[in-house]
């Protein structure tokens, strides 16, 4: 029986995908050259240092850990300008609605993001206090595939990884998910996220009735 919903940041509940795109690019111009937004595919639920030695391989460029935590750090104020003009109305299509229903049942709702600016979002957004418990970068160790940021969220919402479901829009997100042995729904294509229960292209329409029924 699912008793908890774990959700992802980033491609579900908002979509700063094109801030971190544009504050990673001006990195990379920085040093010399260029990423693409397809290249930027490659970074979603990655961690930021992860996705910085990613970049800088795809530029070539090495660099001591001393220089990569000062871009790291570079990179997350220009990131952290960006969002924080965030308002309600970056909310994804459905998530409000979803969450309407949500509250009309005694399923918990946790946040499981690698972001350490998941906070800032949430409150920018409206929306930190509709989550139980919010694992963020900030309490985890490893990056997604690895399912400990999911396995932390059961924990703290005091539930068994198998009483889970996670809605997540990246791949190593539905891995992470799978290595927790948990259920997972996907946010995006059919085609990408195969490993899914379920996807749908996002939460506008979904209802929460059918698709527990659907996963029983």
């Amino acid at each position: 029986m699912i008793k908890a919903f774990l959700f992802d940041l980033d491609g579900v509940i908002v979509d700063t995908a094109i801030y971190h795109y544009q504050a990673w690019r001006q990195m990379a111009n920085g040093l010399g050259f260029d990423i693409s937004e397809e290249f930027n595919e490659r970074l979603k639920g990655v961690s930021r240092m992860e996705s910085l030695d990613i970049i800088l391989a795809e530029g070539k460029v090495e660099l001591t850990d001393e220089q990569k935590q000062i871009l790291a750090t570079e990179k997350n104020e220009n990131y952290l300008k960006l969002v924080s003009k965030m308002t309600p109305a970056d909310i994804l299509p459905g998530v409000s609605d979803f969450f309407a229903q949500l509250k009309q049942t005694s399923i918990k709702t946790a946040l499981g993001s690698v972001s350490k600016n998941a906070r800032l979002i949430l409150e920018r957004i409206g929306m930190l206090n509709d989550f139980d418990a919010i694992i963020d970068g900030t309490k985890i160790a490893k990056g997604k595939p690895d399912p400990e940021v999911f396995l932390k969220g059961a924990e703290e919402l005091g539930v068994l990884p198998t009483e889970c479901l996670v809605f997540e829009d990246a791949v190593a997100g539905i891995e992470a998910a799978k290595r927790g042995g948990m259920k997972a729904i996907g946010i995006g294509s059919k085609q990408v996220l195969t490993q899914a229960d379920l996807v749908f292209e996002n939460l506008s329409g979904v209802d929460l009735k059918n698709l527990l029924a659907e996963l029983q």
